[in-house]
């Protein structure tokens, strides 16, 4: 399943992307319900509030587009032209991130290799998000060395707390592109104060989307292909498999002490390639385009303005 969030018709709802269509779920729900006789319900006020509902609402989910199938419905099916897709989650409780997570990111940055060794987390605050298309912008008199980090989001389905890493991936609801804009002044300069969650939590620091692929379609989080581009020039070119800490490792680390709750995401770390560790360092500007891609999640752009 591939959950959005868009507007349509002036409003703005929530569903799945099937193929070539965005179905709103609710008036789908309430559709399939209706035809069998059922009282009409919707099945959830948003995608935060599917996920806290469990395996009941996935399930009822799964349910409605099987019944709806690839038919197209007028106000329940909209071709990609005539919606606009939101960041897919915007009310997470928090978003945990993970800090030098890549062998070849320590190695870019002069940082000791090791493998082993506990994972590093930083916050990066829920107002930082925005969607596929939506404009990543910054005041110049907080900072002018801007950068991208792409990485994969984790969504996590159920409450977690003290969770074992055999377990972990069970309470993942989904997967979703993230870039992790950094201001590289803010988290590493004297005069910035070298405050990694300023640096990263910026308003529009945090695009997701364009979508969240449920875990069922992911069949090996720890095998797929993650890539960025700036401009249509490739800057990064890497795989979820050169992770330190895999995603189940993650989720049982931060578990232990943190209780991720339902919708919670975890930006779960970059590769090698990012502007600020380039000789001589590239930032963004006005004009630029991001593209990030893991596989199977889909591609998340994000103009520079």
């Amino acid at each position: 399943m591939k959950v959005v969030t868009f507007v349509a018709g002036g409003q703005t709802r929530w569903g799945a992307v099937r193929g070539d269509t965005v179905v709103d779920l609710n008036l789908a729900r309430a559709m399939h319900l209706a035809s069998r006789g059922d009282e009409a319900k919707y099945l959830a006020n948003n995608v935060l509030d599917f996920i806290s509902q469990g395996e009941k609402a996935w399930d009822a989910a799964n349910e409605t587009l099987e019944f709806f199938g690839h038919r197209f419905v007028d106000g329940i099916s909209f071709h990609p032209d005539q919606v606009k897709l939101l960041a897919p989650l915007t009310n997470p409780s928090k978003i945990v991130a993970i800090g030098l997570n890549y062998g070849e990111h320590r190695r870019e940055q002069n940082v000791l290799d090791a493998t082993n060794i506990y994972p590093i987390l930083f916050p990066k605050f829920p107002n930082s998000i925005i969607g596929p298309g939506e404009a990543v912008t910054w005041d110049k008199t907080v900072t002018d060395k801007v950068d991208y980090e792409a990485e994969m989001g984790v969504v996590i389905g159920k409450r977690a707390k003290r969770v074992s890493v055999a377990e972990a991936l069970d309470f993942v609801f989904g997967y979703c592109n993230l870039n992790d804009i950094s201001a590289r002044d803010l988290q590493f300069d004297e005069k910035g104060g070298k405050q990694w969650a300023r640096g990263k939590s910026l308003d529009t620091f945090c695009p997701i989307g364009p979508y969240i692929v449920s875990r069922d379609e992911i069949s090996d989080p720890q095998n797929l292909s993650i890539r960025c581009w700036v401009n249509g020039q490739i800057r990064q070119d890497s795989n979820t498999g050169f992770m330190i800490n895999g995603i189940a490792q993650l989720i049982a680390f931060i578990s232990q002490g943190i209780t991720l709750m339902p919708g919670d995401i975890i930006a779960s770390g970059t590769p090698s390639g990012v502007g600020h560790f380039a000789q001589p360092p590239v930032y963004l500007k006005p004009g630029d385009v991001v593209d990030v891609q893991v596989e199977g999640l889909g591609r998340l752009s994000s103009p520079i303005k």
